[in-house]
C-alpha cells in the first residue's frame, strides 16, 4: 500500500488604510443617500485601491445607516482575490456590534474579475447605524476614522507534504487449511479413541472433536459413556452409513460432502437434516435447509414439508408460504397428492 501527502498553500499580500472622517455633521448634511467621498488611493498587493465613504447610505433601502465601499482604482485587467474587512480604529470589545465584513457577499473571500475600464467593488452597505456612531465613543470632536484591512490572495499552489511513511512491510499469508489438515487426521485414524458403529461398518474418530462440534456427542462422549466406562463401539441404529460418514466429514472439516448427483444430493441434504437436528449441529442444519428450499416442486413438496414440521424448519416452512402466494396451483396440487395417499379413516 503506497502513502502520499501535499496541502494547498495560499500566497497572500496584507495591507491596511486608516480613513479619518474629519467634520462627520457636515458630510451628513450636504451628501443625499447614494453619494460618496472618495479617499486618497493607497497600494496593497501591488494594485491601487480607494474607499467609498456614503455618509446617508448606498443604496437607499439602508438610508439610517453609514456605508463603505472598497474600489480598485486601477485599470490593470486581471483577477483578483481579495478579502476585506472594515472596522473603527482601536476598536473597543464592546464595539464589536459595528465589524462589518465582506459586503453583501456572506462568503469572506470575494471574487472579482477587473477588465480596463471597469471597477472591482467590495461593498459594506450596513456598516453602522448613524445614530448608533453618534452615540458611541468612535465619534469625538466630530471625526471618526475608519480601518480598512485588506487580504490579497495573490496565487494558490500545492506544495508537496512531509515524505510519506515506509509502508508497511507485506507478507503473503496463505488461505487456512485447517480443514484439509482435520480431513486427513481423520482419514488416516491417527490417535482416534473412539468407533461408532452404523449399518454394518465402523469408523474411527477421535472424542475431543465429536465433543467440540456436537453438545449431544459432548454429552455422550464425556458423560454417561465415559462413567459407565463403556469400551465398545458406539452403535447408532438410525442412520445409514454413507450418512454417518457425511456427517463425520462435515465435523471434520466444516465442507459439504463431494459433489454428486443432483437427486443423491437432494436425498443426502434430507438425511443429513435429520442428523444435523438429532445432534445439535446448526449450521449443517440450515446448509440442508437452503439446498431443499431450492427443490420444493410439486415432487418433493410433501416430503420436504413433513420434515419442516417434525424438525423444526422455520426457514423451509416460510419457503412453503412465499409458494403459496407464487404458484398456489403446486400448493392446490400437493394437497390433493396428500389426499389421495391419505389412508381411509
Amino acid at each position: 500500500m503506497s502513502s502520499s501527502a501535499s496541502e494547498i498553500v495560499a500566497d497572500t499580500t496584507h495591507g491596511r488604510h486608516h480613513l479619518k472622517i474629519d467634520g462627520y455633521s457636515i458630510t451628513k448634511a450636504t451628501l443625499p443617500t447614494g453619494e460618496f467621498l472618495k479617499s486618497q488611493p493607497f497600494s496593497v498587493g501591488g494594485r491601487r485601491w480607494a474607499i467609498q465613504y456614503y455618509p446617508n447610505g448606498d443604496p437607499s433601502s439602508h438610508k439610517g445607516h453609514i456605508s463603505l465601499h472598497l474600489v480598485l482604482d486601477d485599470a490593470v485587467a486581471g483577477e483578483v482575490r481579495a478579502q476585506v474587512q472594515f472596522r473603527f480604529k482601536a476598536e473597543k470589545k464592546h464595539a464589536l456590534s459595528f465589524l462589518q465584513s465582506w459586503g453583501r457577499k456572506p462568503a469572506p473571500l470575494k471574487l472579482g474579475r477587473v477588465e480596463a475600464g471597469e471597477d472591482g467593488v467590495w461593498e459594506c452597505p450596513n456598516f453602522v447605524k448613524r445614530k448608533t456612531l453618534e452615540e458611541s465613543d468612535h465619534l469625538k470632536d466630530d471625526s471618526f476614522t475608519i480601518r480598512c484591512d485588506i487580504i490579497v490572495v495573490n496565487e494558490f499552489r500545492a506544495d508537496g507534504g512531509p515524505p510519506p511513511a515506509p509502508a508497511p512491510r507485506s507478507v503473503p499469508v496463505p488461505p487456512s487449511d485447517l480443514g484439509q489438515q482435520l480431513g486427513d487426521l481423520l482419514a488416516a485414524y491417527k490417535g482416534a479413541d473412539v468407533v461408532f458403529e452404523v449399518g454394518g461398518q465402523t469408523f474411527a474418530a477421535h472424542r475431543w472433536l465429536l465433543a467440540a462440534r456436537s453438545p449431544v456427542l459432548s454429552a455422550e462422549l464425556f458423560g454417561s459413556m465415559r462413567e459407565g466406562g463403556a469400551a465398545g463401539a458406539v452403535r447408532v441404529a438410525d442412520m445409514e452409513a454413507q450418512v454417518f460418514k457425511a456427517l463425520l466429514r462435515f465435523m471434520y472439516t466444516d465442507s459439504w460432502p463431494l459433489e454428486t448427483a443432483e437427486e443423491e444430493e437432494f436425498a443426502m441434504a434430507q438425511h443429513l437434516l435429520v442428523a444435523a437436528d438429532k445432534y445439535r449441529m446448526e449450521r449443517l442444519k440450515l446448509i440442508c435447509e437452503d439446498k431443499l428450499c431450492k427443490n420444493i416442486a410439486a415432487g418433493t413438496a410433501a416430503s420436504i414439508l413433513a420434515l419442516a414440521e417434525v424438525h423444526h424448519c422455520h426457514e423451509l416452512k416460510d419457503d412453503f408460504e412465499n409458494l403459496r402466494s407464487s404458484f398456489p396451483s403446486i400448493v392446490k396440487e400437493l394437497i390433493a397428492k396428500c389426499s389421495i395417499d391419505a389412508p381411509a379413516q
